[in-house]
């Protein structure tokens, strides 16, 4: 098995930009969580999660990401699993998500992308003030974090078997507990 060193080394090897790292922290994170409350590896469903966009800052164009990255993946003796649950959280590519693994990557992807948004819209610029009944209400919102794919986020929970409001709950849960790595610890107004 890979470790995370191996899979931080190549993600900075291919990606410069300090929030498409941030975000593969982020889908790390929430991919941890997932593997605790599906009885999945952990270490596993997190390098899918560190990884699944490594590719994308050099690559980006649909006929590239994720296919380069898996081919460069599987190069480096990268695990198969790994590699489908990356290819399969882009919905282009017609990889089934047949495992716990696939399903979470594509549930959380999305969603950790929108959050982070949120997050930083915010006064305060942090996840902790950030609330399951504004995200709702902010996915109605076409104009704001354009680039996110809502059906996608929409699908991954139904994927998952919860209900939209779970799964924003439990991702926004999972992105509180490392808030400061992902540059979202702001200035909250929380006290503790």
């Amino acid at each position: 098995m890979k470790t995370r060193d191996e899979a931080l080394a190549l993600l900075h090897r291919y990606t410069e930009s300090e929030s498409l790292r941030k975000h593969a922290l982020a889908v790390e994170q929430a991919m941890r969580a997932s593997a605790l409350r599906m009885d999945g590896d952990p270490d596993t469903w997190g390098l899918a999660g560190l990884l699944h966009d490594f590719d994308y800052e050099k690559y980006p164009a649909a006929d590239q990401h994720p296919y380069v990255g898996s081919k460069i993946l599987e190069e480096e003796g990268w695990d198969e699993s790994l590699r489908r649950a990356i290819l399969g959280h882009a919905t282009y590519t017609g990889v089934p998500r047949d495992t716990p693994m696939a399903r979470a990557l594509f549930a959380c992807d999305e969603l950790c992308g929108f959050l982070t948004a949120c997050a930083l819209v915010q006064p305060s610029k942090s996840i902790h003030d950030v609330k399951p009944s504004s995200v709702k209400k902010k996915l109605k919102d076409k104009a704001f974090a354009r680039g996110v794919n809502r059906d996608d986020i929409h699908q991954g929970a139904a994927e998952l078997g919860v209900t939209l409001d779970e799964h924003i709950e439990f991702v926004l849960g999972a992105l509180r507990e490392k808030a400061a790595e992902l540059g979202l610890e702001g200035m909250s107004s929380r006290t503790e």
